[in-house]
C-alpha cells in the first residue's frame, strides 16, 4: 500500500464562500474557524480529535472551548470514535478540505506519471476532467440535551444553529431560568426578524445574554398627561401655536400655554 507523503503548503481560500459562511461569526470565531482550517491542511486533511483543537486554538478557560466546539459543531464533520471506552469522544474533518486534497493528489499524481512516461501533461490536462468540489453543509450531531432544554427547544418556533451548542449554552447560562420565559423572548425576537437568513443561531443569541435584553428593549410607555380645571377632567382636541386646545363633557373650551407655566384658563 502506497504511503501517503502528500502535503499541500498553500492551502486556497475561496473567499466569497467563506465570507457568506462566516458572516455571523464574531472575530474570534472567525480567528478559531482559520486557525482549524490551517491545522486540519497540514495534517493532510484527516481527522483530528477535540483536544487537537483545544491545543492548537490555545485554549485556558472552558468559554474558550465552548467557542472552538461552536465552531467545530457548524463547519467540521463529527466522527464517533468506535471505542465501548471512549463512546463520548469524536475526531473531526471538514468536508470541503478532504475533497480539496483529494483534487490536488488526484491532479498532481497525474502530472506525475505524465512526467514519468516521457513528458508533463498540459497544463489543463489533468483539471479539465476533474470538477473542483462544491461545498456541501455538514452534518451536526445529536446530543442527549436535559429536559429543562428539552422544552425550551421544543418551544422554538424556529431551531436555528446547532442544538448541541444551544444546549451546552442553555445549561451555561439558563440553568435556573423557566424554560418557556426563554423560549418566549427567542420567538419574540425572532418575530422581529424579516428576513430568517440573518436570524441568530440560538446557542450565540443564548451566549450573548440576549435573553436579559428582552425585557429594557421593550419601547417604555409613556403616560398621556392629564388635565383638570377647577375639578373638571378635559380632553385634548387641538394644538394651536403655543396653546393646547381643551374642552369638557359638555363642549366648553380652554387653553394652555405649552411652556410658561401658567393655570389652564377657560376660553
Amino acid at each position: 500500500m502506497e504511503k501517503e507523503t502528500n502535503k499541500f503548503h498553500a492551502l486556497q481560500l475561496f473567499t466569497d464562500t467563506f465570507s457568506a459562511e462566516t458572516v455571523h461569526l464574531t472575530n474570534d470565531a472567525v480567528g478559531i474557524y482559520i486557525r482549524l482550517l490551517c491545522f486540519s491542511w497540514t495534517k493532510n486533511a484527516k481527522a483530528f480529535k477535540e483536544k487537537d483543537a483545544y491545543r492548537i486554538c490555545q485554549c485556558i478557560d472552558e468559554d474558550c472551548k465552548l467557542k472552538v466546539m461552536e465552531v467545530l459543531t457548524e463547519f467540521f464533520i463529527a466522527n464517533k470514535i468506535e471505542d465501548s471506552q471512549l463512546n463520548k469522544e469524536f475526531t473531526f474533518t471538514h468536508k470541503r478540505l478532504v475533497q480539496e486534497h483529494k483534487y490536488l493528489t488526484a491532479k498532481y499524481k497525474a502530472r506525475s506519471e505524465a512526467g514519468r512516461k516521457g513528458g508533463l501533461a498540459k497544463s489543463n490536462n489533468a483539471s479539465s476532467k476533474m470538477i473542483a468540489p462544491i461545498p456541501i453543509p455538514s452534518p451536526i450531531p445529536k446530543s442527549n440535551i436535559q429536559p429543562m432544554f428539552d422544552k425550551f427547544w421544543s418551544l422554538l418556533t424556529y431551531k436555528k444553529g446547532s442544538k448541541y451548542l444551544a444546549n451546552k449554552k442553555y445549561e451555561l447560562y439558563c440553568s435556573k431560568s423557566n424554560p418557556k420565559d426563554i423560549s418566549d423572548r427567542f420567538n419574540r425576537y425572532a418575530s422581529t426578524v424579516k428576513d430568517k437568513e440573518f436570524l441568530a443561531h440560538v446557542s450565540t443569541w443564548l451566549n450573548q445574554k440576549r435573553f436579559e435584553d428582552e425585557e429594557t428593549n421593550k419601547p417604555k410607555i409613556i403616560p398621556k398627561p392629564i388635565y383638570e380645571f377647577k375639578g373638571i377632567k378635559l380632553n385634548k382636541y387641538a394644538v394651536s401655536g403655543e396653546y393646547i386646545e381643551l374642552k369638557d363633557l359638555e363642549g366648553n373650551k380652554y387653553q394652555k400655554h405649552k411652556w410658561n407655566g401658567k393655570p389652564i384658563e377657560k376660553v
